[in-house]
C-alpha cells in the first residue's frame, strides 16, 4: 500500500501541466452557482431567525385586538 501511494505521488509530481483554454462562460456559470448557494443559505438563515420574531408579533397583535374588543364603549 505504501508503494502504491509513493508511486502515485511520484507520478503526480512528474506529470506536466496541461494548458487548456477555459472560456468566460465557465467562470460565469461557477459564479452564478455560488451566488445561488449563498443567497439560499442567507434566506434560510434569515427565515429561521425571523420565525420567533414573527410569532411574537402575531401574539402581540392578537392580544392588542382582544384588549380593544374589551374596551368597546357602550352605546
Amino acid at each position: 500500500m505504501r508503494k502504491l501511494l509513493f508511486l502515485t505521488g511520484l507520478l503526480l509530481t512528474l506529470s506536466e501541466p496541461g494548458f487548456a483554454y477555459i472560456g468566460p462562460g465557465a467562470g460565469i456559470s461557477v459564479l452564478g452557482g455560488l451566488l445561488g448557494i449563498i443567497t439560499t443559505l442567507i434566506v434560510a438563515i434569515g427565515a429561521i431567525l425571523f420565525w420567533p420574531i414573527r410569532k411574537m408579533l402575531k401574539k402581540k397583535k392578537a392580544s392588542k385586538s382582544e384588549s380593544e374588543k374589551q374596551q368597546v364603549p357602550e352605546s
